[in-house]
């Protein structure tokens, strides 16, 4: 009988670990944003740097070759894909972005995260640069690193800290007049709030594109009401939600 009840326990305890990390924790991850990296990107992402000794842009290098943005590209979402879960922007929403890249001319793009940098700035034209803005050092230190083995550091230049902070020091810091484009994957409680002040800081013009990544899910409801509401921006629905600036 104790074998039995032991049996019983294992299978019970087994099931719902498994209906936990498959079922309650990818569900509720859909929803809460902050939840997602929590799992991620510290739990998940400590866990496996442990057992496999190879932290992510370690795994991202022996894929890669040296400055040859197209290996990284490929690197990086063959490891989202196949390997572990980190915010990487992907083939499907890849395709919108190189879209949006053959309308760039001049200027600089503004960037809230760096996962789409190594798309961006292979296909950008001579003289255009970018400007990444990344809040955790952590992330950060990362986000240099894969700069670094890409050879794209004429091209990017990286800012660490928040957002609201560094938005009105973008013109007098990097002598930014304008954006040709405004990529937003930081935050979803800061797309608004974000946009508003880019918008007072001078640093939006008429032809401005704005792409929103996660305005589904989790969502941004008043992000997404607020450019649709306001005439000045073209309206349009995509889970990488896509506004352009029209002007006043």
């Amino acid at each position: 009988r104790r074998i039995c009840l032991s049996v019983i326990c294992y299978i019970v305890n087994t099931l719902f670990i498994s209906l936990v990390l498959k079922g309650v924790i990818p569900t509720a991850m859909q929803y809460h944003g902050r939840l997602a990296l929590l799992w991620h990107d510290v739990i998940v992402e400590r866990v496996l740097d442990t057992l496999t000794r190879t932290s992510r842009p370690q795994a991202v290098q022996r894929k890669a070759a040296v400055v040859d943005p197209q290996s990284v590209i490929t690197a990086i979402d063959h490891f989202c894909k196949h390997r572990e879960w980190a915010m990487n922007v992907g083939e499907e929403k890849g395709a919108v972005w190189i879209k949006c890249s053959f309308k760039i001319k001049s200027n600089q793009i503004y960037l809230y995260s760096p996962s789409v940098l190594e798309l961006v700035a292979r296909l950008l034209p001579p003289g255009v640069s970018v400007i990444t803005l990344e809040f955790n050092p952590d992330y950060s230190d990362t986000a240099r690193q894969v700069i670094r083995w890409s050879g794209l550091e004429e091209k990017v230049q990286q800012v660490e800290g928040a957002s609201g902070t560094w938005i009105p020091r973008l013109k007098e810091h990097f002598g930014a007049q304008v954006f040709d484009l405004v990529f937003l994957d930081h935050w979803k409680d800061r797309y608004l709030p974000d946009t508003k002040l880019l918008k007072e800081c001078g640093l939006i013009q008429k032809g401005t594109v704005m792409l929103a990544d996660n305005v589904i899910c989790p969502g941004t409801p008043d992000y997404l009401h607020y450019y649709r509401s306001h005439l000045e921006y073209t309206k349009a629905e995509n889970v990488l939600g896509k506004s352009v600036f029209l002007g006043y």
